[in-house]
């Protein structure tokens, strides 16, 4: 009898572990150092949203920031139309938004998605890049449409920003910012997708862990998303969103 309690509530337990794991809400603050004229901003990155409902007293704790950044999968198939619009809003409270396109997001209908986006005033980046309006540099979000798409183009992205300027790329999927560096090197260069595994066994997951770190000279911050994809579990890839403090200093 205690063999088959054991048989069953240890996997219940673990369970249940992993779905309160998955509904944990984690800020991670990075500070990015780029050269210019002396400027600093603040970004909040979130992405792989899915089907979770953004936590309102998570939000709350933020400071106005400069830019949230929506770094794609904000929505998929799953998620009611009064949940995309709720969670529009609850961002909105914390500074302008920006949308980049995730290879989910347009399972419910790009049409209605880019409409809902308009109403609210959501400036959608892909293949191109935007001013990011009252600072000291020329300071570009740039960003690139889905890569399962196929049209994206880091070369149409990044055409308008120049060596000198502040740049921030973002892509979605992260396995292709080679291909960004290979025309010039950004400020900072963000993406999710990956989820960090999801679902790991210590260092074992299908795939890499979230990170913030420096690749070919870049700070780079790889996500571990938000919400969920395919189960609603997660084990040792927490979900997390980001405070990016970005300090700009004239080159000495």
């Amino acid at each position: 009898m205690e063999w088959l309690i054991m048989f069953i509530g240890l996997p219940l337990l673990l369970v249940l572990y992993m779905w309160k794991e998955a509904r944990e809400n984690n800020i991670r603050t990075h500070h990015v150092q780029a050269q210019g004229n002396e400027d600093c901003f603040t970004l909040f990155f979130i992405s792989d949203v899915h089907n979770r409902l953004i936590s309102q007293k998570m939000l709350a704790s933020l400071p106005r920031v400069d830019a949230v950044i929506i770094g794609g999968d904000f929505v998929d198939r799953r998620v009611p139309f009064s949940q995309m619009e709720e969670n529009l809003s609850r961002l909105l409270t914390v500074g302008p938004v920006y949308f980049v396109w995730g290879n989910n997001d347009r399972e419910v209908g790009e049409q209605a998605l880019r409409e809902l986006f308009a109403k609210y005033g959501v400036t959608v980046v892909e293949n191109d890049a935007v001013l990011l309006p009252d600072r000291n540099n020329p300071t570009w979000l740039s960003a690139i449409n889905d890569t399962s798409r196929k049209d994206y183009s880091f070369s149409q992205a990044l055409a308008k920003c120049k060596e000198d300027d502040v740049t921030i790329v973002v892509s979605h999927n992260p396995q292709v910012f080679n291909k960004a560096h290979a025309i010039l090197q950004p400020a900072l260069l963000m993406g999710g997708h990956l989820h960090g595994g999801q679902i790991r066994f210590g260092p074992f997951g299908i795939h890499p862990h979230g990170s913030f770190s420096i690749r070919k000279g870049t700070p780079t911050l790889i996500s571990n998303g938000y919400g969920t994809t395919l189960v609603p579990l997660r084990l040792m890839a927490k979900p997390e969103c980001h405070m990016i403090e970005v300090e700009v200093r004239p080159t000495r």
